[in-house]
């Protein structure tokens, strides 16, 4: 079985698909955070902005997920991915038509024989056109600006909201008009407005889709 959970920043794709993951047993895949390793990576490597370069990084790029922890040339960078400067700049890193490339055909390796769940941005459109169930997580921005605010103040990072959603909409509009694998609903990806829900109910809708689309 192949689960897609696509949709923008912070309407809850990874909270979401971890949690179904556990439920059902299935290998999770966080999509997002492999396109964080390789801004981390641009950002370690003082190459962001030079594309002849980030392409040519990819050749021997060291990345790795286990044990739901991130790794970057053999480093666990769990946390430094998740960091302010990472988020401002990632988006434009998957906006590269050769890093998609590169990552698709990772996710492509990385599920193949398993049963699988897998959030991002294009995973029910490009990644596994055919997944079995496809689901597009919206949520209103602002709403999406606060959840990443108590979560990064959570972690001790000193952050304004302000410049969190002026971040979020600023991806959203990168996300949506990039050239190479646009953000957008699959033809036959179910919607789930998370605005105004805990992550109880977003979850026990989401297996309610799943559970009915399966029987």
């Amino acid at each position: 079985m192949i689960i897609a959970i696509d949709g923008p920043a912070g309407s809850g794709k990874s909270t979401i698909a971890k949690l179904i993951a556990e439920d059902l047993e299935l290998v999770y895949l966080d999509t997002g955070a492999m396109y964080r390793l390789v801004t981390l990576k641009a950002l370690n490597d003082g190459i962001l902005g030079n594309l002849d370069k980030i392409i040519k990084m990819l050749d021997n790029l060291n990345i790795d997920i286990k044990e739901n922890g991130f790794y970057l040339d053999d480093i666990d960078v769990s946390e430094e991915i998740r960091k302010p400067v990472v988020s401002e700049n990632v988006s434009d890193i998957a906006a590269i038509r050769e890093v998609r490339e590169k990552m698709v055909d990772l996710q492509r390796k990385f599920s193949e024989s398993k049963n699988v769940i897998l959030d991002g941005r294009d995973i029910g459109t490009v990644v596994f056109p055919n997944a079995d169930v496809k689901i597009f997580l919206v949520a209103d921005a602002k709403e999406r600006a606060n959840r990443r605010y108590k979560e990064l103040v959570a972690k001790g990072e000193n952050v304004r909201i302000e410049e969190i959603y002026e971040n979020i909409l600023k991806r959203d509009e990168i996300d949506s008009t990039r050239k190479e694998s646009p953000l957008k609903k699959a033809d036959n990806a179910i919607e789930v407005d998370t605005t105004s829900k805990n992550i109880e109910e977003v979850k026990n809708e989401i297996l309610n889709i799943i559970n009915y689309l399966n029987t």
